[in-house]
């Protein structure tokens, strides 16, 4: 879910059950913005929630296919709806599945949500709930159609420092299924970036690593580059307040950036505030070639190969 410089108050920054009821606004539009020209080439989005989005997944398949975006990363964030990214990839030939605990879930597991936020007002289930969840995301991880495990991270902006030891439990126990099951590891880091990077050295990172809603700065993306871990950019990269992210996506290589929505979040601008859908993926990779300086017809399509390669690399997904 979405991790960095969306806003405040954005719907991203809560999980569970709650995201799944995306709260209407007397404030916001929620008239679906207009498709885009569709792009020179094929791409892949590279981190969805079709299970948050209004409509039905054939749609947003059909949707996003008319505009060249062809493959689709559903997301779990929690047991649920890792069942349902597992089903879809099963489903559909051109969506494909992570699974995982949401770094947030982890601490509700363990001390319980009675505030009600996640939507289910659990109880403490401590160590036991999140290992018993755990188990369930490890026997997913084994499916043919599950490509990453993920999301899975650190989030210090939502859960206190309580909550820090059932995160970091969860994170590291995540390295350990991707590794046991040859999939990419896909990382939400918001507001932990020392701690993740720590972690991964600790633990020894798979062979694949995906930073979701890349948050990083310029410095923290060479550290990236050099790790070979591949970071990817939302529509929050379009936002013109987000320099420092900006130039991270200017330093960081062309073999190791991907485009992703995060949707229903992170709508890139002109259309920001607004449902975001795997459709809209091309006002995004539009915004990143001018960032690069492939804004020409042959640098678009450039970057179009590139994104959609390192996406097949990354999930082990074939052309």
């Amino acid at each position: 879910m979405a991790n960095s410089s969306g806003g405040p108050g954005r719907p991203g920054d809560s999980d569970g059950e709650a995201k799944r009821k995306r709260k209407k606004s007397k404030d916001r539009d929620e008239t679906p913005p207009p498709a885009p020209e569709p792009l020179p080439a094929p791409v892949g989005d590279s981190h969805t929630h079709m299970d948050l989005q209004e409509p039905a997944a054939a749609d947003i398949i059909a949707a996003a296919d008319r505009v060249n975006v062809r493959t689709l990363v559903q997301v779990g964030i929690d047991v649920p709806s890792s069942h349902t990214a597992a089903a879809l990839a099963a489903e559909y030939e051109r969506v494909h599945a992570a699974v995982a605990l949401h770094p947030n879930e982890a601490p509700r597991l363990v001390l319980g949500d009675p505030d009600g936020w996640s939507g289910q007002r659990r109880g403490p289930g401590g160590t036991e709930a999140l290992e018993a969840a755990l188990a369930e995301i490890d026997e997913l991880a084994a499916e043919e159609h599950v490509r990453g495990i993920g999301e899975t991270g650190l989030d210090y902006f939502r859960t206190g420092p309580d909550g820090v030891a059932a995160q970091q439990q969860s994170f590291r126990a995540h390295i350990a299924i991707a590794k046991r099951h040859g999939k990419a590891l896909v990382i939400h880091d918001r507001d932990a970036h020392d701690d993740v990077l720590r972690i991964l050295l600790e633990e020894g990172s798979p062979e694949t690593v995906v930073f979701h809603c890349y948050s990083g700065d310029a410095a923290m993306a060479e550290v990236c580059a050099e790790r070979g871990y591949y970071m990817s950019f939302a529509g929050n990269v379009t936002y013109k307040a987000n320099q420092a992210l900006q130039e991270a996506l200017q330093v960081a290589p062309l073999d190791r950036i991907l485009v992703e929505t995060d949707a229903p979040f992170l709508t890139p601008l002109p259309y920001r505030g607004r449902p975001n859908a795997p459709y809209l993926v091309p006002y995004t990779v539009r915004a990143m070639a001018a960032l690069r300086g492939m804004d020409s017809e042959d640098g678009l399509a450039e970057l179009c190969h590139a994104l959609d390669a390192n996406l097949r690399n990354a999930f082990q997904v074939q052309a």
